[in-house]
């Protein structure tokens, strides 16, 4: 599979979860980089001051302090150009509220189940 964005942001508290979606993205080539982010709290920081610059953000649902849809929130008020940038909700969440309140968000591209496999990432390519 040829390279499909720049930059990946994985937003994501799960240690195991990171890495084994870290390794899926890397064996596909899915980004030239992969930024790995344990909060959603730093990521909204990262994002705000230009640290980070991503073409597409996998977003975890339930995390500590600030979860998936209180990130969004947040994402909502920063001033950064998010036309390019598309978001996939990656969650092992099986709550259909979850994924209803991620399709009805402007900003959700797709929801995904957790874990992350090649054939849905094939699908994600432009």
């Amino acid at each position: 599979m040829a390279i499909c964005f720049k930059t990946c942001l994985l937003i994501d508290d799960n240690y195991i979860d990171n890495f084994v979606t870290r390794k899926i993205l890397e064996g596909s080539n899915f980004a030239e980089t992969i930024i790995v982010v344990r909060s959603a709290t730093e990521a909204i920081s990262s994002l705000r001051d230009g640290i980070i610059k991503p073409d597409v953000i996998f977003l975890d649902v339930r995390m500590p302090l600030m979860g998936g849809f209180e990130f969004l929130e947040e994402y909502d008020k920063i001033n950064i150009d998010k036309s390019h940038i598309k978001i996939f909700m990656l969650s092992s969440s099986l709550d259909p509220l979850d994924m209803r309140k991620s399709m009805d968000n402007k900003y959700i591209t797709q929801f995904i189940y957790k874990p992350l496999t090649q054939k849905a990432l094939e699908e994600l390519c432009p």
